[in-house]
């Protein structure tokens, strides 16, 4: 029987002690993604009709997203008895409140609203982009897409100011230099906004930007992504005819709870996530000797019956179709800290993850090879100590709580604001499995 989060009472304190015990088991629901909820948003409100978005998570990030939504004019509701449901219906698009500028400046995904504002208002200005202090958020590339579109941009310390023009074709087309995920989805939302078609090349294909193609195509769009080109185009006739699209399951929520599995040797099914969107982390998995199965819907690890293999993991983060996400990167380094070989890392979307990640490890006792800012390499099996750690990212702190699962002693950690973020609540779902995490009173 699926055991859900919801029967137990949530960890909400701001530091958590974790313990070693057996090897966790059972069964988990993942959250809706973070990473697709945010666009998807956005896209809601580039729609300008009414929507209902279904496994909406409760995290930080999408909390300051429908907030944004508010500023803008959007109105948002939940139907009665529908938590994870949201209803984004258009507003009269005539204010934007002041406090739409110091909400963007908390969370990444902010810029995901410029083609909205622009549609609604002509120009919009907001703050460099905020989240996780994991390195450069260059927003080089949107412009170039905005530009594309006949818009103008400046910038200045404080954020970057982008004034709606008009594309000088029927038929828009951008090649990006590299396969961004930001910039492939501000060229898609703004070619909503503008009802243009758009032939974007060299596209990034993640789960997060095929599923706003997906949604769109229920809206009436037409749509076709190939590793070389995203063709987009508008419905024939426009419609204000209500929506219903479903934010997939968190992929790295998923991948976290497998490695947390992998780690303690424990066997237990994670429900609620495509196997499409895992198959680079099963496959790391599976590489290193964890036994892993996979439904359409589903994955089930089964490390009771784990064979090290002692290969050698390459987990190099990367943006090409079917490549690891830099997300994963995390948790499969604290996996790899228990397991024999000598394991190679690398992060060069995100160069400030590893100055985050390998102190907090080192703290624990983990021997972590920098070979350079971007890239590291570890030998294992090590035994890791419990100590005082800080989730200083979403990410890192995730890896922590997996790190704590086998380290010695009691791993007290903080920083659970940052975890939060991307994770209603993962350490609640670890419990789930029968991982020893409780609350420390200051």
């Amino acid at each position: 029987m699926t055991v859900t989060t919801t029967q137990l009472p949530a960890v909400t304190s701001e530091v958590i002690a974790i313990r070693p015990g057996p090897p966790l088991t059972g069964a988990v629901t993942v959250d809706g993604s973070k990473n697709a909820a945010l666009p998807l948003l956005a896209a809601a409100a580039a729609l300008r009709r009414p929507l209902q978005l279904a496994n909406v998570p409760a995290n930080a990030d999408v909390q300051a997203m429908l907030t944004l939504l508010q500023h803008a004019g959007h109105r948002i509701a939940r139907p009665v008895g529908e938590p994870n449901t949201v209803l984004v219906l258009p507003g009269d698009g005539t204010r934007i409140a002041p406090e739409l500028f110091g909400t963007a400046a908390r969370i990444r995904a902010s810029y995901y609203l410029i083609p909205a504002l622009l549609a609604a208002h002509g120009r919009t200005s907001l703050p460099w982009p905020g989240g996780c202090q994991i390195g450069e958020r260059g927003m080089e590339q949107h412009f170039r897409v905005y530009e594309t579109f006949g818009d103008r941009y400046t910038v200045d310390d404080h954020g970057y100011t982008v004034e709606a023009g008009r594309p000088h074709s029927s038929t828009v087309s951008v090649v990006l230099p590299f396969r961004s995920r930001g910039a492939s989805i501000a060229a898609i939302l703004r070619a909503v906004v503008a009802g243009r078609p758009l032939r974007l090349g060299q596209p990034n294909l993640s789960p997060e930007v095929t599923s706003v193609l997906e949604a769109l195509q229920i809206a009436g769009w037409s749509a076709q992504a190939t590793e070389r080109i995203i063709a987009l185009a508008p419905p024939a006739s426009t419609s204000q005819e209500p929506v219903a699209w479903t934010v997939p399951g968190d992929k790295i929520e998923a991948g976290t709870l497998a490695c947390a599995l992998a780690a303690t040797g424990g066997n237990g099914r994670i429900e609620g996530v495509r196997s499409k969107d895992i198959a680079p982390v099963v496959a790391a998995l599976r590489w290193l000797g964890v036994p892993v199965a996979t439904q359409e819907d589903a994955l089930t690890v089964h490390a009771a019956d784990m064979q090290p293999t002692h290969h050698p993991l390459r987990a190099i983060a990367s943006l090409s179709p079917g490549g690891l996400d830099a997300d994963f990167e995390p948790p499969l380094m604290a996996l790899t800290l228990g397991l024999p070989g000598t394991h190679l890392f690398a992060d060069t979307i995100n160069p400030g993850r590893h100055g985050n990640l390998l102190p907090q490890l080192a703290r624990l006792g983990a021997n972590i090879h920098e070979i350079s800012p971007t890239q590291c390499r570890l030998t294992g099996p090590q035994q890791l100590t419990g100590a005082g750690v800080e989730a200083t990212d979403i990410r890192t702190g995730s890896a922590l709580l997996v790190a704590g699962l086998t380290a010695r002693g009691v791993t007290t950690l903080g920083g659970l604001e940052q975890l939060r973020r991307g994770h209603a609540d993962l350490p609640t779902k670890l419990r789930a499995l029968g991982a020893d995490i409780c609350e420390v009173t200051p």
